[in-house]
């Protein structure tokens, strides 16, 4: 599959991000614009949304409010929900990481989120960790999330071919199985509206560009909404 080109490229910058080294400016030769949604006042209650992963949430290469997260929120406020979206992600983190912390992060949340959206694995793969180890670690986050009665939005990553296909095949179906495990919903691959648009990443040929979040959130937005649970 032509994404796989991509997630090799992704493994080696979520790599960099762990280094604290600076991506390069980007280079955008085309703007995507966000989805056409009817544009409305918010309203309703505020709906608190955690948003729990990497580099690609925490918006590296980006100015500030041009995160996925923030990008997120406009998105779903002009939808007319009174979203609050906390950026809880960390460059460089591994499932692992993950797991460590995300206890202390829930904690931290008063009132506790509607809803999780959890992006983790690029980096387990950078490393070259079994897909069962990733796979554990996630089980713990989503029985963590579950455990607190937190629906969860999971996002899905591939696995670059030259891992072997037995790799590929077992890292790639473990989003699906834990999605259907724990009854969560699923973005098979969260940067499916990128990873074939150069206009859209940064220089360092991984980070999507501030446009490319802008493409990334139009795209996943509806998800986002639909797992909100109902009021």
């Amino acid at each position: 599959m032509k994404c796989r080109g991509l997630a090799v490229v992704l493994a080696m910058a979520l790599a960099a991000c762990g280094d604290g080294q600076d991506a390069p400016a980007a280079e955008a030769t085309q703007t995507v614009a966000a989805s056409p949604a009817p544009r409305q006042a918010p309203g309703g209650p505020e709906r608190r949304i955690l948003a729990f992963g990497d580099s690609l949430f925490a918006g590296y290469g980006l100015d500030e409010g041009q995160g996925y997260p923030d990008v997120l929120q406009t998105a779903l406020r002009e939808r007319g929900i009174n979203a609050r979206v906390i950026d809880a992600g960390v460059s460089g983190d591994t499932t692992a990481a993950g797991l460590q912390r995300i206890g202390f992060v829930l904690d931290a949340q008063e009132p506790p989120p509607e809803l999780a959206i959890v992006e983790l694995g690029g980096n387990d793969l950078l490393r070259g960790i079994a897909p069962r180890q990733t796979r554990d670690n996630l089980t713990a986050i989503l029985t963590e999330l579950q455990k607190r009665r937190i629906p969860v939005l999971l996002m899905g990553m591939r696995a670059p071919p030259n891992l072997g296909e037995a790799y590929v095949a077992e890292f790639d179906g473990l989003y699906p199985a834990l999605a259907a495990r724990f009854d969560t919903a699923l973005v098979p691959f969260f940067l499916e509206s990128v990873y074939d648009q150069p206009a859209l990443i940064q220089q360092d040929r991984i980070h999507p560009t501030a446009e490319g979040i802008e493409a990334m959130v139009a795209a996943t937005a509806d998800d986002v909404a639909g797992a909100l649970p109902e009021k």
